[in-house]
């Protein structure tokens, strides 16, 4: 009898051991066209627009939240918000999207937020200075000075004023 049993508890330890074997588990899911993007047109002039966003005091709350909520608008191509930098960088179809709209869309999001430095540009930063032009009356080479090549770096004051240094 106490064979019978021992046998039993042997057998079932190996039976059910065997099915601890971690198996994956696959899932397909289907990724949807947003909206937004289906109705993009590929005629449209695109622009650039990079702003610093003030009053965020989270990545996921914050930052994730106000990029959503541009990215949701009409005309919007692209959007994405880097709460360490401040930055927002959209590219958005002129003729339905304006800086104006951009500006009052995140401050729809809380009152607490706030954009600040709106500029175009041509391509986003990495977190250096680049705008589309120099400010009239800068000098191209002083604000090209230092800049990698094809890149051109803003004009400031401080660019102004070392520009009439040298020709002092």
């Amino acid at each position: 009898m106490i064979k019978n049993i021992l046998m039993l508890a042997i057998v079932a330890i190996v039976a059910f051991s065997c099915k601890n074997d971690a198996k994956a588990e696959v899932k397909t899911v289907e990724h949807a066209v947003s909206e937004a993007v289906a109705k993009l047109d590929p005629n449209a002039t695109y622009a650039k627009a990079e702003f610093t966003i003030e009053g965020m005091t989270c990545a996921m709350g914050c930052a994730a939240t106000i990029e959503k909520k541009i990215a949701k608008m009409e005309g919007v191509k692209s959007s994405k918000v880097d709460f360490d930098k401040k930055l927002a960088m959209v590219e958005y179809d002129e003729a339905k999207v304006s800086p104006e709209s951009l500006t009052k869309t995140v401050a729809s999001v809380a009152d607490i937020y706030s954009v600040k430095d709106m500029k175009t540009v041509d391509a986003f930063s990495n977190g250096k200075e680049t705008a589309k032009t120099c400010e009239p009356g800068c000098e191209k080479s002083c604000c090209t000075a230092g800049a990698k090549e094809g890149e051109k770096m803003s004009c400031t004051a401080d660019c102004k004023e070392a520009c009439c240094a040298k020709k002092a």
